[in-house]
């Protein structure tokens, strides 16, 4: 498999909210953010995205939502600054891979294992999606986890004298070294 792949069908499926969030230039794009939903599945995830969290009537999304079958669901145009990680999102496209993750006790310290495993037809829509957004974007060519990106320690929920990681997506289980190959893009940390 290769980044070389077609591009995948695409659902576009805007976010209510999707034209009030921020535009700007596809050349001010260089990095991809992975994440995973954390959540049981994709209606779950959609009904997440399109809360309104914000004073600009906006919420917290990715760009891209890929189902565990493979199936590519557009949230937010490439164009439009989704937040999805606190100090990047100017200048990135979030992705999401649905997947239970901590699911439902996210910060709770008995609860920080993330055993689903990633599937291959999702992994494969993943490389070909990057690549399809390579070829659209110019200028892309980071990739980094949600995990590299905020590092943040907080409260555990159940013992609040104990720090978990705020954000551990797409976390252990995600084949980093098959994706960066694949993918074609560079991996960065802060």
């Amino acid at each position: 498999m290769s980044a070389d792949l077609p591009p995948p069908a695409v659902h576009v499926w805007p976010l209510p909210y999707e034209e009030r969030l921020d535009q700007r230039p596809a050349g001010q794009i260089d990095l991809v953010v992975v994440h995973c939903t954390e959540l049981p599945d994709m209606a779950v995830a959609r009904e997440y995205g399109e809360r309104q969290l914000h004073d600009s009537g906006t919420g917290n999304s990715g760009h891209y939502y890929i189902d565990r079958d493979g199936t590519v669901h557009l949230f937010v145009r490439p164009t439009r600054i989704a937040h999805h990680t606190r100090g990047y999102n100017p200048r990135s496209i979030g992705i999401e891979l649905v997947n239970i993750g901590r699911y439902p006790d996210w910060l709770d310290s008995r609860h920080q294992a993330m055993t689903e495993p990633y599937p291959e037809a999702q992994l494969r829509a993943l490389v070909a999606l990057l690549g399809s957004l390579r070829r659209e974007l110019p200028g892309l060519e980071y990739i980094a986890g949600h995990e590299d990106l905020d590092t943040t320690m907080v409260a555990a929920s159940d013992d609040p004298s104990r720090l978990v990681p705020r954000k551990r997506d797409p976390g252990p289980l995600f084949p980093w070294d098959r994706v960066l190959s694949e993918g074609k893009l560079k991996r960065v940390t802060p």
